[in-house]
Parts: C-alpha cells; structure tokens; sequence
C-alpha cells in the first residue's frame, strides 16, 4: 500500500466482536485507542453472550492484539 494521501485519516484501533459460537466481526475503525475503548465497553455491557475488544491494527494492515 502506498503512502496515505494528504487529508487522509489514521484510523489504527479497531474493535472486534466475537460471538458464542466463535465468529469474530470487525465492529468498527477509530482513530484513538480511548474512542475504540468507550465503543467496546457501550457494546458489551449490554448482556449479550459477545465479547468486545480493541486491537490496534499493525503496519501490514493486519491486527495485532493490544
């Protein structure tokens, strides 16, 4: 991948769901580990049998867990 164009945002956290069966879903991309955080933390506080974490997302594009 080439250099990020000018007025491109870094968007290096992402939160990933996982559900009771083992299926992992990439949630969404943020640009600061806390706003990644604060998404996590609002989703898994809802009673679900899911986990929510943040992982930031590593040079080759692939996540590297935090």
């Amino acid at each position: 991948m080439g250099a990020m164009s000018e007025g491109a945002v870094s968007l290096p956290w992402i939160v990933i769901r996982q559900d009771d069966n083992g299926n992992r879903y990439r949630v969404g991309r943020y640009a600061t580990r806390a706003e990644a955080q604060k998404t996590a933390d609002s989703l898994g506080g809802q009673g679900r049998e899911q986990l929510y974490w943040v992982e930031r997302i590593g040079q080759n594009g692939d996540g590297a867990q935090n």
